[in-house]
């Protein structure tokens, strides 16, 4: 990442809007700007498939679920953040992986200039192509910033885009299964 070009970029927008780049609390700003891009979007150039490990072959074949994975993004059409949590249950075939790795993929892939469409496919697509399972279901749910901030301005509106493969798919009583798993009200 370069930062230089970040805190140059900075620099010219806090001179567009017309900020004095003298006052003693500004002259920071696109330094920090920078290593907060740094931070934020730390997943650009990773590869999520390596932080996906298999650590057993085993005969599993109920739902491995796990909610509300916190996730931060940054939404590449106005550079505002989108804010919420994943829900990610899957259904070994035999390979299974451990659950911090699940958070490690959604983390990896938020860390990027994203949509929430693209997010919840490629977590989904992810866990499909490394594990193999019988099925996946991913649900995101966010508040996009971008919506609440400007434009229409709908403070607490919620985007849930959701992702089914395989057996969550085909067998209804299984999506169901996971559905109320994931919105049990013992959840809240």
């Amino acid at each position: 990442m370069d930062k230089k070009k970040i805190e140059k970029a900075v620099k010219m927008i806090l001179e567009a809007v017309g900020a004095d780049l003298n006052r003693k609390d500004i002259a920071s700003t696109p330094r920090r700007v920078a290593l907060m891009y740094e931070e934020i979007l730390s997943g650009e150039g990773r590869n999520p498939e390596k932080e996906l490990e298999i650590i057993l072959e085993q005969k599993h074949d109920e739902i491995i679920l796990l909610r509300n994975i916190s996730l931060y993004s940054v939404c590449e059409h106005h550079l505002l953040p989108f804010i919420g949590k994943a829900h990610v249950a899957y259904i070994p075939d035999k390979r299974i992986t451990g659950l911090s790795k699940i958070s490690r993929v959604v983390e990896v892939l938020s860390k990027r200039l994203q949509v929430q469409e693209r997010l919840t496919t490629e977590i989904a697509d992810l866990l499909m192509k490394k594990l193999k399972p019988k099925g996946v279901m991913v649900i995101v749910e966010a508040e996009h910033l971008c919506m609440s901030m400007r434009g229409v301005k709908k403070p607490g509106t919620s985007t849930v885009t959701s992702v089914v493969r395989g057996i969550f798919r085909t067998n209804h009583k299984t999506r169901q299964e996971a559905l109320s798993l994931i919105f049990s009200k013992n959840n809240e």
